[in-house]
């Protein structure tokens, strides 16, 4: 429910972590989730001087003239403060300020990450609720909006509700409104599908907390009757006249009825969230509700009843939870960072009850809409279309920011709170959509779709420590199966040095011993009998070398993918593998092309894919050619729209070359002669030209309408220096390179490859047998 960070247990589908894994992520390298860059040059004294004194000097006197400039000369615009006092810490209970502060971390790189907000976490060690509202309100010359977390309830009404007087910037206490504006979004689509009005809809709400009441209060906002919500706590129904445990936020939902239980109040009731504990609600309560109940069962990490009870029960139901691995999931991830993009690009002075209909609404609304193919995709492969399966947007579609934070924008300009209205609604869509990059929820999306269909990867090299961490990593993700290749007292000698338990569904394989030996070299023997090969040869190949184990194993169905190349160069694995698996038929049906495709995730222009990094020392055009269809396809299957440049030293002849322009230029017209090859290519460009639409404007014949998203290097020594220093340069996280244009899935990671980078492959691995 409360957002990304809260995930499931005790699926097979959820992804589960160690404590190990989790500690490791976060003290690795520079301690924590977050850090500051600088977005204006600071290399010369002229730099420090116009960033600092004397030059900064100037904006202060205008800031001072107009403060509402802050917004044009600072971040204040596009900066909230994450800000907690620890004492409702995810499902913990009261941590304090110091301990809630990875939560924070975690909540302000969501910020970034799905709406490219800039956010600090402040974990205040205050705990009187006079105390923290005095921290807080004084910080709104630094912030356009302040997020409450974890705060723990009746003071978060307090809190919010004063600091939202005092302040004149957005306050919003997501696990209040979050967890209802999304809960409001499924039940505006329940009701739709079950022909009911959201007026008239009798509804239970079991939990009477922080969210549950926020729920309450925002569906009487969107027209829901009082009478007809009736909510519970630990100790019954919450009635008029009730003494024992109530204040002033419970009263305020007291309902005049007779009904004391839970299990009388759901009797006949049409809708039900749970926003309580594990088990709350039995299958016979279910059976007494009315005919196609809507059961969103919240509690996490399990929910009061699980889809599957609920359906045995009854079949008509339309069922939600807080968790991914089952349809419908209820995340404020879907609301928070659109809300407050929305409410910050308009200047919003608060988020108010306008706003949280229009962003609940425009998520129901997004749900109807076909599905993207990337999305779908993570829905488990059969494909998202809204129905009882589908009432409420997967997390990760790239469409959120685009119809959530304008819908948020307009309702603040409707409802007078808008300081900086837009005139134009439509041409802001379209900006934001443009500002995150799709390859980073692509790349989320795919390991969602390996969850949803469990893979079979071979893990070549199973002795080597960091490969069985990277093993039981992938199975703890619910990824599928790993396959160990080695001898079983190697691997069960180097778990047991590791102190880490090797999980259950982790195979071991000693391809020395294997029953499949003999199988596997009458097909190598089938394979290579013409190229020099005695049947005794193939044998001691399977037997003797694990790379070929493993090919085999995926190229005759006993597993769907491998990853290798931490203990060999490239090279020589690649030439393993290709003894059992033959290239894939090439895009126009002949012979295929493998090569590498590297992912530059950068900060600028986004995903690019580089290719090729891996093999080709000089392509030759026909080459260069497959090398940009294939690339364009996969950068499709991440959810770019591919723009493909073929690069060079020269642009369109200048300056002129003869042999590797002229082989670009070459690969260029070969595609020039298939005709409509579906995504737009250029070439011979110059890198700086392909990556700035300024550059380009230049040739006013440049067919590309964009930045490249794809590059298609003319050699393997420009590519692979270009790969190489760009990470280290920059900081850009790189991944690759990609084997691609084999028939089955298989990758070869670098022999520096960490845990990690050897997780994310074999993920990668494991969905390429998924599309292929």
């Amino acid at each position: 429910m409360d957002d990304a960070r809260r995930t499931g247990s005790g699926d097979s589908r959820t992804a589960r972590i160690t404590r190990e894994e989790a500690l490791a992520l976060h003290a690795e390298g520079k301690p924590g989730k977050l850090e500051i860059r600088l977005t204006k040059p600071l290399a010369t004294a002229r730099d420090l001087s116009l960033a600092y004194s004397p030059g900064v000097a100037e904006p202060c006197l205008e800031i001072h003239r107009d403060p509402s400039l802050a917004y044009d000369y600072t971040a204040k615009g596009n900066m909230v403060a994450v800000i907690s006092n620890g004492t409702a810490v995810l499902g913990l209970g009261d941590l304090g300020a110091v301990a809630g502060k990875p939560v924070m971390e975690g909540k302000a790189a969501l910020f970034k990450r799905f709406a490219d907000v800039d956010s600090i976490d402040l974990c205040v060690d205050a705990y009187d609720v006079d105390e923290f509202v005095n921290c807080v309100r004084f910080l709104g010359p630094s912030f356009g909006g302040i997020n409450l977390e974890d705060i723990k309830a009746p003071e978060c009404f307090v809190i919010e509700q004063r600091l939202r007087e005092i302040m004149d910037i957005p306050v919003f206490h997501d696990d209040q409104h979050g967890t209802a504006i999304v809960a409001a979004a499924g039940l505006i689509n329940a009701c739709h599908l079950t022909g009911r009005d959201l007026k008239t809809t009798k509804l239970v709400i079991n939990g009477a907390g922080s969210a549950a009441i926020a729920c309450a209060e925002l569906l009487r906002a969107m027209g829901m009757r009082p009478q007809n919500i009736i909510m519970c706590d630990t100790k019954g129904v919450l009635y008029r006249g009730r003494v024992e445990g109530m204040n002033q936020w419970k009263s305020a939902h007291a309902a005049e009825t007779e009904v004391r239980t839970l299990t009388e109040a759901l009797r006949g009731a049409d809708a039900f969230f749970g926003l309580s504990k594990k088990g709350a609600v039995t299958q016979e309560m279910v059976k007494a509700m009315a005919d196609q109940p809507i059961i969103f069962a919240m509690a996490n990490p399990d929910p009061e009843i699980t889809p599957d009870e609920a359906k045995a029960a009854r079949p008509d139901c339309i069922v939600a939870t807080g968790r991914s691995d089952y349809p419908n999931q209820v995340n404020n991830v879907l609301g928070f960072p659109f809300i407050f993009r929305g409410a910050l690009d308009v200047r919003a002075t608060t988020i108010n009850e306008a706003m949280k209909i229009a962003a609940a609404e425009a998520l129901a609304m997004l749900a109807r809409e076909d599905v993207p193919e990337e999305v779908a995709g993570a829905g488990g492969g059969a494909g998202l279309r809204f129905g009882p399966e589908y009432i409420i947007p997967h997390a990760f579609d790239p469409r959120l920011i685009s119809r959530v934070s304008p819908a948020v924008a307009k309702a603040a300009m409707e409802s007078g709170v808008a300081r900086k209205p837009m005139t134009d609604l439509q041409q802001y869509a379209r900006s934001l959509a443009q500002k995150l990059d799709a390859a980073g929820g692509a790349l989320e999306a795919i390991t969602e779709r390996v969850r949803q269909n469990p893979r079979r990867v071979v893990f070549a090299e199973g002795e080597e420590e960091k490969t069985i961490r990277a093993a039981i990593a992938f199975r703890n993700a619910g990824y599928g199966t790993p396959i160990l290749v080695g001898r079983e007292d190697r691997i069960t000698a180097t778990v047991a040095a590791l102190g880490v338990p090797l999980p259950d569904g982790i195979e071991l394989h000693n391809a020395a011993r294997s029953d499949s030996n003999r199988r596997y070299a009458e097909y190598l023997y089938a394979r290579k009998q013409r190229e020099g090969f005695l049947f005794r040869d193939a044998q001691r190949a399977v037997n003797l070398d694990r790379n070929i184990f493993a090919a085999c194993m995926v190229a005759m169905g006993d597993a769907d993918a491998m990853i290798t190349g931490t203990t060999r160069s490239y090279a020589a694995s690649l030439k393993q593998i290709s003894l059992a698996i033959d290239p894939a038929p090439a895009s126009d049906g002949g012979k295929g092309v493998l090569f590498g495709l590297t992912m530059l995730l950068t900060r600028r222009v986004g995903t690019v894919l580089l290719a090729d990094t891996a093999i080709h020392e000089r392509p030759d055009p026909e080459t260069l050619a497959e090398i940009a269809v294939q690339s364009a396809a996969q950068a499709r299957r991440l959810g770019l729209e591919p723009r493909v440049a073929f690069l060079s030293f020269s642009s369109f002849g200048d300056p002129r070359g003869s042999v590797i322009p002229k082989t670009v230029r070459d690969a260029v017209e070969l595609l020039d002669a298939r005709g409509d090859v579906g995504f737009e290519y250029e070439g011979e460009m110059a890198a700086d030209v392909a990556l700035d639409p300024s550059l380009q404007s230049l040739y006013p014949f440049c067919r590309l309408t964009g930045p490249a998203n794809v590059l298609v290097m003319p050699g393997l020594h420009a590519a692979h220096i270009l790969s190489k220093a760009i990470p280290r340069l920059t900081s850009a996280p790189a991944i690759g390179p990609l084997l691609m244009g084999l028939s089955k899935p298989a990758q070869i990671l670098s022999i520096a490859a960490g845990v990690n980078n050897i997780l994310d492959m074999a993920c990668l691995a494991a969905h390429d047998s998924l599309v292929k």
